[in-house]
C-alpha cells in the first residue's frame, strides 16, 4: 500500500502513512504563472494499492485531484482509493431552481472515473455519496475530537443548533459527559438570548462542537452569551475550519478559551488529527 499526498493535505497524508505502516509519496505540485496546476509523482512506478489524500476544496484542489488520479493510474496502481478530508460541492445535492447544476452529483461522477473507493470525513451531506458507483464511506471525527478534549475538564458538550445535536451527543458519549444544543430565544424585537435548551451552563467548562466553521458569527455570539450566563470556560472544536472573511483572526482574538479544528483543512489551529480514524476505516475493509 502507498499513500500519495496532494498539496492540500501533506501533514495528514504523511501521518496516515505512518499509522498504516506503509510507504509515503509526496506529489510535487506547483502552479504555472497563469495559475494552471502542474503535478508529478517522481517514483518510477506505483505497482501497489494507492491511497490519494487530497481535498476537493477550493476549486484548484479539485483539478489537482483529477491530475493525481491520472498520474497514479499511469504509474500502474493496482487500485486507487481517494481520501477526501474536506469534500467540496457537497451542499447542493438537488436542483432548487431551473437551470442549476446538480453540483454534488457532477463532482462524484468525475471523481469516480479513476477510483475504486472513496472515503470522506464529516461530509456536509452524507447522502451525496450515493452518486458514487464505487464503495463510498463517510467517517465521523467525533472520536478524534473527544480524545483530544478527554483530559481537559469539559463538563458539557453543546451543539450550535438542534440539527447538530447528534454530533454533540456522539462526542459527549465518548467523553462520558452530558450534551445539549443551543437554542435562540427572542426576548424582544432586537434582543436574542442564546442558551442551552435544557442544561444550565453556570460554572461549567463548555465545549461547542460543529462540522464546519465558516464566518464564525454564530460561535462568537454563542460564546459571549454563555460567558454572560456564567460558563466557566468555552472551548470550540470543529471538523473543518473553512474560516472565511478573516474568521480565524476574529475567533482567536475573542474570549473563546480554546479553538481547535481537525486537520482536514490545515491551518494554525488544526491540531486534532483524524489520521487514526481514517486508518481504522481503511483497514476495516469496508
Amino acid at each position: 500500500m502507498i499513500v500519495v499526498g496532494g498539496s492540500s493535505s501533506r501533514d495528514l497524508a504523511k501521518e496516515l502513512a505512518q499509522k498504516l505502516g506503509c510507504k509515503y509519496v509526496q506529489a510535487a505540485s506547483t502552479r504555472f504563472p497563469d495559475g494552471e496546476c502542474y503535478t508529478r509523482i517522481e517514483d518510477g512506478e506505483l505497482d501497489d494499492d494507492v491511497i490519494i489524500v487530497q481535498n476537493t476544496y477550493p476549486d484548484e484542489n479539485i483539478v489537482e485531484m483529477f491530475l493525481l488520479q491520472d498520474a497514479v493510474d499511469r504509474l500502474g496502481a493496482k487500485s486507487i482509493s481517494l481520501v477526501i478530508p474536506y469534500y467540496g460541492y457537497s451542499r447542493q445535492d438537488r436542483i432548487f431552481k431551473p437551470g442549476e447544476p446538480e453540483s454534488a452529483k457532477v463532482m462524484a461522477k468525475r471523481l469516480e472515473l479513476l477510483c475504486d473507493r472513496v472515503l470522506t470525513i464529516d461530509i456536509h451531506k452524507e447522502d451525496v455519496l450515493r452518486w458514487f458507483n464505487c464503495p463510498a464511506k463517510d467517517v465521523k471525527a467525533a472520536r478524534a475530537i473527544a480524545d483530544y478534549f478527554q483530559d481537559r475538564d469539559i463538563d458539557l458538550v453543546l451543539a450550535p443548533d438542534i440539527g447538530a445535536a447528534g454530533r454533540a451527543k456522539e462526542v459527549a458519549d465518548y467523553m462520558g459527559v452530558p450534551y445539549d444544543h443551543l437554542e435562540k430565544v427572542r426576548l424582544s424585537g432586537t434582543d436574542v438570548r442564546i442558551a442551552p435548551a435544557h442544561v444550565d451552563c453556570q460554572g461549567k467548562n463548555v465545549l461547542i462542537v460543529d462540522d464546519i466553521i465558516a464566518t464564525g458569527g454564530t460561535i462568537l455570539a454563542a460564546t459571549e452569551q454563555l460567558k454572560l450566563q456564567g460558563a466557566k470556560g468555552v472551548s470550540v472544536a470543529c471538523t473543518h475550519g473553512v474560516f472565511t472573511k478573516n474568521a480565524l483572526e476574529r475567533l482567536t482574538g475573542s474570549n473563546i478559551d480554546a479553538l481547535l479544528t481537525c486537520n482536514t483543512l490545515e491551518n494554525e489551529v488544526s491540531n486534532i488529527s483524524v489520521a487514526k480514524i481514517v486508518a481504522d476505516a481503511l483497514q476495516s475493509g469496508w
